[in-house]
C-alpha cells in the first residue's frame, strides 16, 4: 500500500490558498501512486481558527471548500482535516473517494490545555469509521486521540485495523518532537498497527507547528520520517499484512477483546482495490534536528510566517550593541533576507564606543541595512517639555524609561513611514522579572525571543556563528556584561540576579510550577526571593507584550495565564 503524507503550511482563514495547497498535494500524491493521500488537522481552515468557528458564514465556507476538494479525489483516497457542522460542530477528517464526501470521522479527544481551547468550538465525537482499501483496513484518528492511550486507536485496533492514520496540528516546543514520536512508538506497539502521522507544518501567531510526520510499523519502527519545519510529500509503501504474524501472537489483545466482551460498533466503508506497483518506493528517515538547531529552525519559520502571512515586506530591528538585539537581527537575516532587514541604533550619552560600534558591526556582519539616529536631543526635549508643562524632573527609573520609550517612538516612526514591522528585541528572562520598558524596548508587532531564556540567548548567538562559519554576533557582544546603558555604568545585575542563577530558577518557577518552598531548597534564597517577587508584579507588562514565537512547553500569554490582581504569593 503506497500512503502519501502532505505536511502543509496552511494559513487560517484562506481557504482558496489551503483549497490550491491541498489540491496539488493531491495531484503530487496522485502521480506518486499513492493509494491514500493524508492531510494535516484542519488542513481546510487552518489551525488554530479560533472564534472563526463561531461564525456561521466561515464553517458554511468550509463546507463549500470542502466539497472542492472531494471532487478532485479521483483514483485516490484522501483524508483531509475540515471543521464540519451536522447538528454540533466537529473537528473532523473527511473521507474524499470517487469524486465524493464517501464517510466523516469526528475527533473524540478536545485537547483544553495549554495552547488548546477545542472545548469552547466542538463537540466529541462517539462514532469509529474504519476504512477499506483492497485487503487493508485503515482506522483514521485526529490528533488527540492518540495521545491518549487506549481507545479510539485500540478500538480501531480491535475492530481490524492494520493502518491507524492521524491529522495532527501538534505544535512545536523544543524536544516536542522526539517526545511526540515515543508516543507514537507506543501507540503502534500497542495496536500491533502500522501508525502514519501527518503534522501541520509553519507559524500561526505564537505557535510553530514542527512537521516531522512520521510512519511506524506494528513493532514502532519507524519506516519514514519528513523533515522538520518545511513542507513535504513523504510518499512511503508500508505492508500492512505483515502486521497478521503479531496480531496472532499478541496475548494482550486477545485479553483486551475478551475484557470488552464485544466489538466496538463503527460504520466500515469499502473505497476499492490498492494499485498495483512494479517498483518499491522506499522514503527516507530524516534524522531530528539538534536543540540549538531546532530553537534556530522554530525562530526563523515563526518570524517568517508572521511576516508574510501578515503582509509585511520589510522589518527593522533597534540595534542597541547588546546580545539581544544582534542576536534577534541575525536570525531575522536568516529567515528573512538581508535585503528586508533594517537596523536602526539610537544611542544616547549613555551609549558606549563599544556598543555603539557593535551595532555598525553587527550590521555589516549581516549585510542589512543600518542608520543611526541619536537620541540625546529627543529625551532632553521631552525633559524641558515636562519641566515647562508640569514643573517635574524627572530622575532615576523615570528619567532611564524615558530613554526607552524615546528610542520606541522612533522605531514605531519609521514603521508607520515606510511599512515596516518592528521586531522588539527582549527575551523571556526579561519579560519574566519585568526588566523592560512597557512602551519602550516592548514596542513591536512581534517578539522574536519572547520564549527565549537570556543564556539561550547567548548559546544561540555562538551557535549562529558557529553555523555560519564566521562573525555574524560580534565577540565583543557576545563577551560583553549585558547593560541596558540607561545610566553611567549601569549593568543588568545591578536590578536582577545574574542570569545564570536567575535562569534556572524562571525555569522551575514559571514552567514547572515548583512552589517558593521547593525553590527555597534547591536555590539561592536570595535569588529565590527576588525571582518570585519580581515575576508576579510583572503579568501586567506580559499582558501588553507583542506575540512572539513559542519555544518552550510553557510560554506567557497562551500557556501560562496569572491573574494580575492576585495576591497568592506560594
Amino acid at each position: 500500500m503506497r500512503i502519501a503524507l502532505a505536511q502543509l503550511n496552511t494559513v487560517v482563514g484562506d481557504l482558496e490558498g489551503n483549497r490550491d495547497r491541498i489540491l496539488s498535494s493531491l495531484d503530487d500524491a496522485r502521480s506518486a501512486g499513492a493509494d491514500l493521500a493524508v492531510f494535516p488537522e484542519l488542513a481546510v481552515t487552518g489551525y488554530p481558527p479560533e472564534d472563526l468557528l463561531l461564525r456561521p458564514g466561515f464553517v458554511t465556507a468550509a463546507h463549500r471548500t470542502l466539497e472542492e476538494v472531494a471532487r478532485a479525489s479521483t483514483g485516490i483516497v484522501a483524508l483531509v482535516g475540515t471543521p464540519w457542522f451536522d447538528r454540533d460542530l466537529a473537528n473532523a477528517c473527511a473521507v474524499c473517494a470517487d469524486g465524493t464526501l464517501r464517510a466523516i470521522y469526528r475527533k473524540h479527544f478536545l485537547p483544553n490545555y495549554g495552547v488548546f481551547d477545542e472545548h469552547r468550538y466542538f463537540a466529541s465525537g462517539r462514532d469509529l469509521v474504519l476504512l477499506r482499501l483492497g485487503e487493508v483496513f485503515v482506522g483514521p484518528t485526529i490528533c488527540e486521540d492518540v495521545w491518549q492511550p487506549g481507545p479510539p486507536a485500540t478500538d480501531l485496533a480491535l475492530a481490524g485495523a492494520q493502518l491507524l492514520v492521524n491529522l495532527s496540528a501538534s505544535p512545536f516546543h523544543v524536544g516536542k518532537a522526539e517526545e511526540r514520536e515515543e508516543m507514537l512508538v507506543t501507540r503502534a506497539r500497542d495496536a500491533s498497527s502500522y501508525l502514519a502521522f501527518c503534522n501541520l507544518v509553519g507559524g500561526q501567531d505564537e505557535l510553530v507547528f514542527d512537521g516531522h510526520s512520521v510512519v511506524l510499523d506494528d513493532a514502532g519502527e519507524v519506516v519514514a520520517r519528513a523533515p522538520g519545519f518545511e513542507e513535504e510529500l513523504l510518499v512511503v509503501d508500508i505492508e500492512p499484512a505483515f502486521a497478521m504474524g503479531r496480531r496472532l501472537s499478541d496475548v494482550r489483545r486477545r485479553e483486551l477483546e475478551r475484557s470488552r466482551g464485544t466489538v466496538p460498533e463503527l460504520e466500515l466503508f469499502e473505497l476499492g482495490p490498492l494499485t498495483e506497483h512494479d517498483d518499491r518506493h522506499s522514503a527516507t528517515i530524516v534524522p531530528f534536528e539538534t536543540e540549538l538547531e531546532q530553537m534556530r529552525l522554530a525562530l526563523t519559520l515563526g518570524l517568517r510566517d508572521y511576516v508574510d502571512k501578515n503582509g509585511f515586506v520589510e522589518i527593522v530591528v533597534g540595534a542597541s550593541g547588546g546580545i539581544d538585539s544582534a542576536a534577534t537581527a541575525a536570525l531575522c537575516v536568516d529567515a528573512l533576507g538581508a535585503n528586508r532587514v533594517h537596523c536602526v541604533s539610537m544611542p544616547s550619552r549613555f551609549t558606549s564606543e563599544g556598543t555603539r560600534s557593535d551595532a555598525r558591526k553587527l550590521a555589516e556582519n549581516l549585510g542589512c541595512g543600518f542608520r543611526e539616529i541619536p537620541v540625546e536631543e529627543v529625551v532632553e526635549a521631552f525633559h524641558s517639555t515636562l519641566r515647562a508643562g508640569s514643573g517635574d524632573e524627572l530622575e532615576g527609573l523615570a528619567a532611564e524609561n524615558l530613554q526607552a520609550r524615546a528610542r520606541g517612538t522612533l522605531l514605531m516612526a519609521l514603521s508607520n513611514a515606510h511599512g515596516w514591522l518592528v521586531v522588539s528585541t527582549g527575551n523571556k528572562s526579561e519579560l519574566a522579572v519585568g526588566y523592560s520598558t512597557l512602551y519602550g524596548d516592548m514596542v513591536g508587532g512581534f517578539a522574536l525571543l519572547k520564549d527565549v531564556l537570556k543564556t539561550d540567548v547567548f548559546r544561540l548567538a555562538r551557535y549562529l556563528n558557529e553555523r555560519a562559519g564566521r562573525e555574524l554576533v560580534p565577540a565583543s557582544t557576545i563577551e560583553r556584561a549585558p547593560s541596558a546603558e540607561l545610566k553611567e555604568g549601569q549593568l543588568d545585575e545591578d536590578s536582577i540576579p545574574a542570569y545564570a542563577q536567575l535562569d534556572p530558577v524562571l525555569e522551575a518557577y514559571v514552567e514547572l510550577d515548583r512552589s517558593r518552598e521547593e525553590l527555597l531548597d534547591e536555590f539561592d534564597a536570595d535569588v529565590v526571593e527576588r525571582a518570585l517577587a519580581l515575576v508576579d508584579r510583572a503579568e501586567y507588562k506580559r499582558r501588553q507584550a507583542p506575540p512572539g514565537v513559542k519555544l518552550r512547553p510553557k510560554a506567557f500569554g497562551r500557556d501560562r495565564r496569572t491573574p494580575i490582581t492576585n495576591r497568592w504569593t506560594g
